[in-house]
């Protein structure tokens, strides 16, 4: 394609980014607002997950030109009518609104919103004709355009506080300065009404300055509740280029508040940090009446004092790495700061470095004789939440102020001797562990080198001693060396050598006996072809040299055995195929149909439940149409335990035939809540009817319903084909509210211990690449160990408490080294958690399982080996754990990157070669993607095709009958080798960066992500990696993208019935919300487990409910750049 120059603006363009609300998807618009940024405009980049309120008054403040968004997860045309609404209703028509999301936003849903008003909503074909530079210049010329001509109406109305003419004042004084000066010299005669104080907070680049804004903004909204703020940030501008990113704005939650004014400004001039119109900014704020002004600078160097000339007081925010001591005598806002805060604080060096900085402060100050708590340096953690250093910083501002300008609002908060202190999620002194797994499994290969050498050579001995038995005196002297050898053999390497003939023995008979628990399982060992050939289940090579066949039982084995690279079971499960049956859509009745759709006449449910966004982001379904448009949408929403109760009606959930894998994360914990209580209900149903109580429980709940004065929850349609109705009678109660206290407790020990299935609840990888994150990683991790320790107490065996999942982190485009690396580090970083807290690594580690991505690369047939190799190694050797800790269990999802919107036929083509790949590698479970999830959600009979992939390769292909093909092929064991050692290396490169967290501070895992990502969309955008139908072997209309036949999405029945259950189910449990709420955020507060009360808690809130309540102690997650 050839090269377009980018488009040349001839006024000051501004632009706000983000992705909708409720969707993680940001890698796209991140490569747009790159682009805008190097074409000249100014961005304001919010980053994921954004609603159009906060949008809207976003490009408000802001006063810009254009509003570009990207919308993945469905509801566009609610959001994309919504914000046009928003910006006519708060007369900002002038701004332009574009979009894009790839295939989810058909064209005849584009016509429908271009011509309701929105700008531009850009197609895949778009961007395949126009390129990423050609959409870039078409939203450039479409906004190239002043935002405001005449600001003589505005003055009277910027001391009402009128948003719109604020900006709009700030935009005239930054762009046509001469021109305004007699409205600047009018506006001055309003400033001296004005006694609001300037705080200027300046520091390094790097140093945190936005995030502990942020937490002064935070605490200033709760302690001061009847006062105003404005804030002005300024980021520098590209030299080259005139284009800036101001990226403050992603790092801030509590400024999207009617007391909070936020306006972004680029210094459009060379190495200042600050804007040369930021005294009219402050001044057009002090006449809006605003209470507090802050002024934040963009990152400094040592000489520069500029922020002194506009501020009052002025607080410089450094970090502990500055260097020697000696470059602290350098720094000359140590001469001017009012106050100093060491962000960071967890740093290492951090007290040394609060230690240096107060000497020097009391040099420069002639503090001599002050002591340490009388200087105003503080060691802050703004990225904690609640963290003490930041409440003394903010209660020292406050005084500051109060001595400096007679700023008269008092603090309640109390400075206390607490310094910032680290809440560890790993402990300092364990920090190297994926170097020490590294090496462990680098110094197990070594010995199994040598143990190998030592075995052929005995070998090599015992046939020269045989042939020489004739020769006594030469035959004495090999004696001794084979005895001298064979001491140097390890015992375990003995034996497996002198057991291996009975083990070939063993897989020769007929069938084979093996213990799961108490259970002993009786399998047949072969299988008989067409041919009347007998097919064995598991080969064992034809190995006679003792090195050849140590080195593949100490590397390979049979099934079931260490080092467990060929599986973690000895053979396969008879009458359940690994097949996840998906499903998730409109409400819960309309994903249970599917269920039930799906398993009918299947020996096993295996029950995998995709939700829809504004339950993956932990929020209740609502009118409000950027949230009404996502309900029940890519997945089914779940708000409440009836919710869970309709959605697994008819499935036994404690009856070994049923597991449940559940796609969640952020707001995991509740969701688990709701489908253990699910579970628990199920039992107590089938006690009502086995003890013939049916008639007098339901007497009791028309009672409790009666009392109330509201009608009881009911199944919304027909129960579908396979539903008998099991979860349903105890619908809007729980049954402790209709069995004695000890008959429900025996049968809730009962369900939590039997019930199968997975949460995934990895918030590792949400961070790394996925998005969902709700709550501050530190809180959310603390919820993850609550839950495991609440399985570990309730001897809870057979449910998952996390899947470690690598899947989302290849979706977001990852390479299979990659993915393998970064999911197998954090599986060990919730171990290294885990220990922390005082659990065993037996009691926890088989609670664990995994999640993958399976492409087509070459490397993705060996993935599940390498893991469990690696997997058992570690856990063997550095944890010393036991044979059932040391086994990973993995499911495996065919690859939705590789699924494409052109020629989609094609697609079921590659999704039964990565399936092919996963069986081969004896994966435990597997779900194979519909052929045309590339464009719409997958249809019943897309679905059928997906699940007839594995059942053709299960029960058609004769290959597949083996049950460990991939052993022994020459290219798979390079392979595996290959891959092995690519992912330990990996290890050792996260290990340098502080460990798995460490290295998600500086965006390590998610830079990589993207690299690579961008790697693979460059190859596949020139043709150099061939994709069939896609950029070769096109059709002769040139493949364009499918529009689908059928649409589905949520009606808006189940839409208003999801919004009417939930309503019924908060108003009929009213009176005990708040205290269970309460009681919830004491337990958060004093550290009991919050799972367990949870477990009650989810009995009567809601999720959203829930979620709010559990921001105000643990902290909403900070989105990253």
């Amino acid at each position: 394609m050839e090269q377009i120059l980018a488009y040349k603006p001839k006024n000051k363009i501004r632009f706000v980014t983000a992705a909708a609300l409720f969707d993680g998807h940001d890698a796209t618009i991140n490569i747009m607002r790159r682009i805008l940024q190097s074409s000249g405009a100014e961005v304001i980049h919010l980053g994921h997950n954004r609603s159009v309120d906060e949008v809207v008054n976003c490009a408000i403040q802001e006063d810009v030109q254009g509003i570009a968004m990207t919308s993945y997860q469905g509801g566009h045309i609610e959001y994309f009518k919504y914000m046009y609404d928003l910006l006519q209703e708060r007369g900002a028509r002038h701004i332009k609104i574009f979009g894009g999301g790839g295939g989810v936003i058909l064209p005849a849903e584009i016509a429908e919103l271009q011509d309701y008003g929105i700008t531009r909503i850009y197609s895949p074909d778009d961007g395949r004709k126009m390129g990423l530079q050609g959409m870039i210049n078409d939203m450039l010329e479409k906004t190239d355009f002043i935002t405001t001509k005449a600001i003589t109406n505005e003055l009277a109305a910027i001391p009402n506080k009128e948003v719109k003419s604020i900006a709009s004042a700030i935009t005239v004084a930054e762009n046509d300065p001469e021109g305004a000066q007699s409205f600047v010299d009018e506006l001055k005669k309003l400033t001296l009404k004005s006694q609001a104080p300037v705080l200027g907070i300046t520091g390094t680049g790097g140093s945190g300055k936005s995030s502990l804004v942020d937490e002064l903004v935070r605490r200033f909204l709760i302690e001061i509740k009847d006062k105003s703020l404005a804030i002005i940030s300024v980021d520098p501008s590209k030299r080259k280029t005139g284009g800036a990113l101001l990226g403050d704005r992603i790092r801030m939650n509590s400024i999207n508040n009617p007391r909070v004014y936020m306006r972004s400004l680029a210094t459009r001039q060379a190495n200042l940090a600050l804007s040369k119109n930021v005294q009219e900014s402050i001044d057009i704020c002090k006449a809006a009446g605003y209470d507090l002004i802050i002024v934040e600078t963009s990152g400094i160097g040592q000489s520069d004092t500029e922020i002194t000339e506009h501020c009052d007081v002025s607080l410089y925010v450094m970090t502990p790495e500055f260097g020697a001591a000696s470059q602290l005598e350098k720094i000359d806002m140590l001469d001017f700061a009012d106050l100093v805060a060491i962000n960071k604080f967890d740093k290492r060096g951090a007290l040394d470095a609060i230690r240096d900085v107060r000497k020097q402060y009391k040099r420069n100050h002639n503090l001599f004789d002050a002591k340490d708590d009388e200087i105003p340096v503080y060691g802050t953690m703004a990225s904690q939440f609640n963290d003490p250093g930041m409440n003394n910083l903010f209660v020292a501002l406050v005084t500051k102020l109060k001595e400096k300008t007679g700023f008269h609002f008092e603090s309640k908060m109390e400075i206390t001797a607490n310094q910032s202190e680290k809440i560890y999620i790993i402990p300092p002194d364990r920090i190297r562990y994926l170097s020490e797994i590294a090496e462990a499994s680098e110094t197990y290969n070594e010995w199994v080198d040598k143990q190998c050498k030592i075995a052929r050579k005995l070998y090599q001995l015992q046939g020269v001693i045989g042939f020489a038995e004739d020769f006594q005196d030469f035959g004495s002297g090999l004696k001794d060396a084979y005895a001298f050898l064979e001491e140097q053999l390890d015992g375990d390497c003995k034996r497996l050598l002198r057991q291996w003939p009975d083990t070939k023995l063993k897989y020769k008979a007929e069938f084979f006996s093996y213990q799961v628990r108490d259970k002993e399982i009786k399998q047949p060992l072969y299988y008989e072809s067409l041919s009347k050939l007998q097919i064995p289940k598991v080969s064992l090579p034809r190995y006679e040299d003792w090195g050849d066949i140590l080195r593949w039982l100490l590397t390979e084995n049979v099934p079931g055995e260490f080092p467990y690279a060929a599986g973690v079971f000895p053979l396969k499960r008879e009458g359940e195929d690994p097949t996840r049956m998906f499903a998730g859509e409109g409400g819960p009745e309309r994903t249970n149909k599917r269920f039930h759709y799906v398993s009918l006449g299947q020996p096993a449910h295996r029950l995998s439940t995709a939700f829809d966004s504004v339950t993956l982001y932990g929020e209740d379904p609502h009118i409000r149409p950027d949230i009404y448009g996502k309900i029940g949408n890519s997945g089914v929403s779940i708000a409440t335990l009836d919710d869970a109760k309709k959605l697994y009606s008819g499935f036994d959930l404690c009856a070994a035939s049923t597991s449940v894998s559940m796609t969640i994360n952020g707001p995991a914990p509740m969701l688990l809540g709701f489908f253990m209580n699910a579970a628990i209900d199920q039992q107590c149903e089938k006690y009502i009817i086995d003890n013939g109580l049916t008639k007098e429980v339901d007497l009791r709940i028309t009672k409790i319903y009666q009392e109330k004065g509201i009608a009881r929850p009911h199944y919304q349609g027909e129960l579908p084909q396979g539903n008998n109705g099991l979860g349903l009678m105890l619908l809007g109660v729980t049954g402790d509210e209709v069995l004695p206290a000890e008959v429900y407790a025996k049968i809730k020990a009962y369900a939590i211990s039997a019930v199968r299935g997975t949460v995934q609840a990895d918030i590792l990888k949400e961070d790394q690449a996925q998005n969902t994150c709700i709550f501050s990683t530190e809180f959310a991790l603390r919820m993850m160990g609550d839950i495991q320790k609440y399985f570990i107490d309730e001897k809870v065996r057979n449910f998952y408490s996390v899947s470690i999942s690598g899947y989302h982190i290849a979706e977001a485009g990852a390479n299979p080294i990659s993915q393998l690396a970064f999911t197998l580090s954090n599986g060990f970083t919730f171990v290294e958690y885990y220990l922390s807290r005082g659990m065993y690594i037996d009691d926890f580690a088989p609670n664990l399982s995994f999640f993958f991505s399976n492409g087509i690369d070459p490397e993705y047939s060996v993935i599940g080996r390498v893991a469990r190799r690696i997997w058992a190694k570690a856990i063997k050797n550095k944890y010393k754990g036991n044979d059932r800790s040391q086994k990973l269990k993995y499911h495996i999802q065919t690859s939705g990157r590789s699924l494409h919107a052109q020629e989609i036929d094609f697609n079921d083509i590659r999704t039964t070669l990565q399936a092919l790949y996963a069986i081969y590698d004896n994966c435990n479970s597997l779900h194979t993607n519909a052929y045309d999830e590339a464009i719409t959600t997958p249809t019943e009979e897309s679905v059928r095709r997906a699940m007839a992939i594995q059942l053709i390769i299960n029960r058609e292909l004769g290959l597949a009958k083996n049950e460990n093909p991939l052993q022994g092929a020459f290219i798979i064991e390079d392979l595996t080798d290959l891959v092995e050692e690519a992912v330990l290396a990996e290890f050792k490169r996260i290990n340098d960066r502080g460990g798995v967290l460490g290295a998600m501070e500086t965006m390590y895992q998610r830079g990589k992500i993207q690299e690579e990502s961008l790697y693979y969309e460059t190859l596949k955008h020139t043709g150099e990696f061939p994709i069939v139908g896609v950029n070769t072997f096109l059709n002769k209309n040139g493949s364009p993208t499918i529009v689908p036949g059928e649409v589905i999405r949520a009606t808006e029945e189940e839409k208003q019935f999801q919004i009417s259950a939930l309503q019924a189910f908060q108003d009929r449990n009213s009176a005990k919300t708040d205290s269970a709420l309460k009681g919830l955020q004491k337990s958060a507060i004093v550290g009991a487990n919050i799972f367990e009360q949870l477990m009650e808690v989810c009995k009567i809130c809601s999720l959203g409910q829930i979620s709010n309540a559990l921001y105000e102690v643990g902290g909403q997650y900070r989105r990253n750049m």
